[in-house]
């Protein structure tokens, strides 16, 4: 069955990397959060920070935000490492309730 190339399973997308628009790599995406009703992606979780997984911590980006490069075979978002730094974050263990009020901190540090 051929899959057309605007698509991309799920599983493909978790450990692709992530660039900032200067090319340096920020991290990797752990996880992505699907709203249940729409079926639309609404945030990449991007795993970034630590020493060889040690440590990391999760940062959801709003999808939207991300956009493919073929070019460094990964996503490229317009962030740098001290914004990304700054940005609602949990610990690998700790995944918060994507709930109204998380979703409005997220959205509005994005300014989205």
């Amino acid at each position: 069955m051929a899959i057309s190339s605007s698509v991309i399973s799920s599983e493909r997308v978790e450990g692709t990397s992530v660039y900032n628009v200067a090319g340096d790599k920020l991290g990797t995406i752990d996880d992505l959060m699907i709203d249940k009703v729409s079926g639309q992606v609404r945030y990449a979780v991007l795993e970034f920070g630590g020493f060889l997984g040690m440590g990391t911590d999760r940062y959801p980006i709003p999808w939207n935000m991300l956009k493919y490069d073929t070019a460094q075979d990964g996503y490229v978002v317009p962030l740098d490492k001290t914004q990304l730094e700054a940005a609602p974050r949990y610990g690998q263990d700790a995944v918060p309730e994507y709930d109204d009020a998380y979703r409005t901190s997220v959205d509005k540090y994005y300014d989205f």
